[in-house]
């Protein structure tokens, strides 16, 4: 199956919409390779399964938004409703809801590719911090190698006194 769907695919899918992960319900339509309507028919027959936080419909203007980024509507191919947004958590209840072959197979592949999101996620951030770590030790080392060098500038460097009495032989 890992074959037919490849892992990039999915992922150019999941978009960040107000702070979470999802997939809209067209791009998990036709990866289920079932029409978008009936998809929308059985997550409303089973609305108890899907809460807010596992689906929510977006609002006009992310739609817009949405659909000027990815620009796959033909003039004339307007949905007459808003999509649906899955986060993770509804595309594993998905799994529950269309009990086609095809449908486990490719909530498999999705989770994986969830799964590996996320892993990627956190070692970026684990990067990002050993970074600034050591970005915090290079500096205070700069520091100390700038007052090293300072000192060393003082030691090299010519001293010029001024002398504030006469020039000359006192006779006495």
């Amino acid at each position: 199956m890992s074959n037919l769907i490849p892992d990039e695919k999915i992922e150019k899918k999941i978009f960040l919409i107000r702070g979470k992960k999802v997939m809209l319900d067209k791009d998990l339509a036709e990866l289920y390779g079932v029409p978008i309507k009936r998809l929308n028919e059985q997550v409303k027959r089973n609305l108890g399964r899907f809460p807010d936080d596992f689906m929510f419909q977006l609002r006009e203007e992310e739609a817009i938004s949405l659909r000027s980024q990815i620009a796959t509507l033909k003039r004339g191919h307007h949905r007459k409703y808003l999509p649906y947004a899955f986060t993770e958590q509804g595309v594993a209840m998905l799994s529950s809801v269309l009990n086609s072959k095809r449908a486990i197979n490719v909530n498999i592949l999705i989770m994986r590719t969830f799964t590996k999101l996320r892993e990627m996620l956190g070692a970026n951030k684990e990067l990002k911090d050993k970074l600034s770590e050591l970005e915090a030790k290079v500096t205070k080392h700069d520091k100390e190698i700038q007052s090293i060098f300072d000192a060393i500038h003082k030691l090299i460097e010519p001293q010029v006194t001024k002398f504030k009495g006469k020039v000359g032989f006192a006779l006495d």
